[in-house]
């Protein structure tokens, strides 16, 4: 299996770099040697974090600072980095933002931007890097989905059914690149404590502070599962026993025991 000091030197693009898992993943993978390009509109932050990583690790980096739910900007990412002749051998799809609430409640124009960077930009960045990867026979990518890609969740409709997508997607394409050297991974996080809530308009339920995790060990699982060329990983051993017993579930069961779990208390 690939270590990950073995991708020292290469280059790795996450999006959604300037706070969160995003933060972590750069965290971890610069303290392996690897350059980065970080992506997330708060260029501030990004440039803090790219920075403290540069001095901490002797890294290269560039900041991106962009909307990612603007259709042109993948595509301004990917031309950018071409530009700069940077081979991206390791792309991390992390941006992306739940909305808490009723669908019907929801402005549209929100709405929208969900799903956006959660659906359309993740197809997007995928298309542009991975046949340069498969060009060159090696690359890893590493969508971040979420548990509630296996269930239907009232309150979070929208959110819930772009990462189911994100999760069909990714296990597809990762099959039709079977002999190329590239492989797509998704990672399927519980609750993380983020700012994930703070954007969304949801104050953490009894539910959700029992399963909360630490970013550190759910980005250590995700890249380890991602090394391993896995099709898809649930990080933390209780949010994966409770997704096994999903199979097990009644549809309209686990839809209501969603709807529970997201009940404020």
């Amino acid at each position: 299996m690939t270590q990950l000091a073995d991708l020292r030197g290469k280059w790795a693009i996450v999006t959604g770099a300037s706070s969160g898992l995003g933060e972590e993943f750069a965290r971890q993978l610069a303290a392996a040697g690897i350059h980065l390009v970080l992506v997330a509109r708060r260029k501030d932050r990004l440039a803090a974090t790219a920075r403290d990583l540069m001095q901490a690790h002797g890294i290269q980096t560039r900041v991106i600072s962009a909307d990612l739910s603007l259709p042109d900007t993948p595509q301004m990412i990917y031309d950018q980095l071409r530009t700069d002749g940077i081979a991206v051998d390791v792309l991390i799809n992390n941006a992306g933002f739940g909305l808490y609430g009723k669908f019907t409640d929801i402005a549209w124009e929100r709405e929208q931007q969900m799903l956006d960077v959660d659906i359309a930009t993740v197809v997007r960045m995928t298309r542009l890097f991975v046949p340069d990867m498969a060009a060159r026979k090696s690359g890893w990518v590493l969508q971040v989905a979420s548990v509630g890609a296996f269930l239907p969740s009232p309150l979070y409709a929208s959110y819930s059914a772009a990462k189911a997508f994100v999760l069909s997607f990714s296990e597809a394409i990762n099959f039709e690149l079977r002999g190329t050297g590239v492989s797509v991974t998704t990672t399927c996080p519980g609750m993380i404590r983020t700012e994930f809530h703070d954007v969304s308009g949801q104050a953490y339920t009894w539910f959700q502070r029992l399963m909360l995790m630490e970013p550190e060990p759910c980005v250590r699982a995700s890249i380890n599962a991602m090394l391993r060329r896995k099709a898809s990983v649930v990080p933390g051993r209780v949010n994966a026993l409770m997704i096994w017993s999903l199979r097990l579930t009644p549809r309209w069961l686990m839809t209501a025991i969603a709807h529970r779990t997201m009940q404020p208390d």
